[in-house]
């Protein structure tokens, strides 16, 4: 079966440079302590102190990505791999020294006086002064040295085991289809199915199998939200909520905006919903093992050649850099791209930027929504690509941020089938388009809902799966409204999604209607002076590793704050919408 090539990065866990680089790893870290323990109370200008930071921080990433990426790319296709686990873990080992340094260093920066006039007239901190003064900003919510340490050794026993054990348990789970076992994420294909009934055994084995492992989930969920509510108290922040705005450099006035736009909006696509409840035969909205049917009498489906051919192609149209790029991704064995027992589901794009590559998982099943999923995650490859000379340190790019390549991407896509498709194939290629915004917009605004539901209520005391599955079943309810036949929803949708596991992602569902909305409003500033806007979309993408998402709107010269922007791209969906309801 073809599988992804990770040779750029190690051969094998008995390669000698994964050994090299980890006895790399420890001198740096000691160099590290030392820069911390000595260098910052010593004599040297304070702009060399700097530097030297960020020069150690850079070359210590660069290789902790290196082995971090080797152990859960190999995990995420094979997670009964011990030797991946192993190497994840020790990874993951190194968090408390790690955090000692970068603590010290912010708690010395956040002292610094004018630190703005330094990097202005010290060229060599150029490149690093978006990260100095967002580093200087989160001085005040850093915890003492003890505590952070103690936090960062704890969460290695605390939410990264659940995480793992979320993950693994998941990845191996089995539900049985018309007298086949088959691996989980098999089964939620089948909800693609041409087959009506299928789809519906398939849903309701999908939702057996998870009363197997709910309780372990709910532990899981229980301990990974219950330690983020302690350490967003603890560190000062209001709420987690406001913790993840932080992270992700986006302020609650562009959330506001946002939700203000998707609201207004719900009543478009529960109308979408019941018109595909009415062409699939059903009377009291659309039944949730039906929110991924096929529509029409034409079958669209792809070889997974076909697929490369066709995103190549299209990408090539827009741009020949982003052809050439979809092209080498393939033909140099990026991708993974079939679904196997234990396997992880889903499908997701790992960029690495030590090795100016990318990894690209995915579960292909030779339907279109899998060619739409393929040129999703080759343009989060491309966004890493745009990024490539960049230094270390800017070559991540917060989470609302992260959609928005892909999202574009998968547009050329859909819009390049639909202008060479027959009248049926039309249909099929506008519902799934709008199926997908579905998911993006309604099912995303459910499960912020569920999100924000579930921290108020944990910070009292722990919930039971039945109280996860009330809380889940009111928020698809609110947000589906009667789109959806509320006695055919999803209860164990909190069970299914990995993005609820992490502590780091906390509210991992918004940043994706941000980036499917800003995508649609670029995209149709493409369409306005497609010349004039290719750099400038190159630009935009680079400079997301080193600016705050007003920022980086306003390159483009859009107004965040504003919901008449996310009102735009909402109206072309509608437009969408408004189509298909006349079929």
């Amino acid at each position: 079966m073809k599988q992804w090539n990770l040779d750029v990065l190690y051969t094998s866990f008995e390669d000698p440079k994964l050994t090299t680089d980890q006895n790399t790893v420890h001198q740096l870290m000691e160099e590290a302590q030392n820069y911390i323990n000595e260098d910052l109370k010593g004599p040297k200008p304070i702009e060399e102190k700097i530097l030297r930071y960020y020069q150690l921080m850079d070359a210590l990433e660069a290789i902790l990505e290196a082995l971090g990426n080797f152990g859960q790319l190999i995990y995420s296709v094979d997670t009964k791999n011990s030797k991946a686990l192993k190497l994840i873990e020790t990874v993951e080992g190194y968090d408390p020294i790690l955090t000692l340094v970068t603590v010290g260093f912010k708690k010395w920066l956040g002292r610094v006086s004018d630190l703005e006039t330094i990097i202005n007239s010290t060229p060599q901190l150029k490149p690093y002064a978006f990260a100095i003064l967002n580093a200087r900003d989160e001085a005040k919510y850093m915890l003492s040295d003890a505590e952070e340490s103690l936090l960062s050794h704890m969460r290695n026993t605390g939410s990264n085991a659940w995480s793992k054990l979320q993950e693994a348990t998941l990845a191996s789970l089995t539900a049985s289809v018309d007298g086949d076992i088959l691996p989980i994420s098999i089964v939620r294909s089948l909800a693609y199915d041409q087959d009506s009934e299928k789809r519906r055994r398939a849903y309701e084995a999908e939702l057996e199998s998870y009363k197997r492992i709910d309780t372990i989930s709910a532990a899981a969920l229980n301990a990974i939200k219950g330690e983020v509510i302690t350490v967003a108290q603890k560190r000062g922040y209001a709420s987690p909520l406001e913790m993840t705005l932080k992270n992700a450099r986006m302020d609650q006035e562009t959330l506001d905006a946002m939700m203000t736009a998707i609201s207004e909006y719900l009543p478009h696509f529960r109308a979408y919903l019941k018109k595909k409840a009415t062409m699939l035969g059903h009377d009291h909205g659309l039944p949730f093992y039906d929110l991924f049917a096929p529509i029409g009498n034409v079958h669209m489906t792809y070889t997974y050649e076909e697929a490369q051919d066709f995103i190549i192609s299209n990408f090539s149209s827009y741009s020949h850099v982003l052809g050439d790029y979809a092209k080498k991704a393939f033909e140099m064995d990026w991708v993974d791209p079939f679904p196997k027992e234990g396997k992880a589901s889903g499908a997701f794009c790992s960029n690495i930027h030590c090795v100016s590559e990318s990894r690209i998982m995915a579960n292909f099943n030779n339907n279109f929504n899998d060619v739409s999923t393929l040129a999703h995650e080759l343009g989060h490859g491309y966004h890493g690509e745009c990024l490539k000379d960049e230094v270390q340190t800017n070559s991540d790019y917060p989470m609302p941020l992260a959609e928005t390549a892909s999202i574009f991407c998968e547009t050329i896509v859909n819009n390049a089938a639909l202008n060479h498709a027959t009248q049926d194939e039309a249909i099929v290629i506008i519902e799934n388009a709008i199926m997908s915004a579905c998911q993006v917009i309604v099912d995303i605004y459910s499960r912020y809902l569920f999100e924000t539901e579930l921290f108020k209520q944990r910070s009292i005391a722990s919930l039971s799966v039945k109280e996860l599955n009330t809380l889940m079943l009111n928020a698809q309810k609110e947000a589906y409204g009667d789109g959806l036949n509320h006695d055919s929803l999803h209860p164990y949708m909190w069970v299914c999604k990995p993005h609820y596991y992490s502590a780091d992602y906390n509210f991992y569902n918004f940043p994706y209607a941000f980036g499917l909305l800003f995508a649609k409003g670029l995209y149709a500033m493409y369409l306005e002076n497609q010349e004039g806007f290719i750099p400038k979309y190159d630009e935009l993408l680079k400079a997301t590793g080193s600016n705050n998402i007003k920022d980086v709107l306003s390159i483009v010269g859009v107004d965040a704050h504003s919901p008449d922007f996310f009102r735009a791209s909402l109206e072309l969906i509608k437009k969408d919408i408004d189509l298909f309801l006349t079929y």
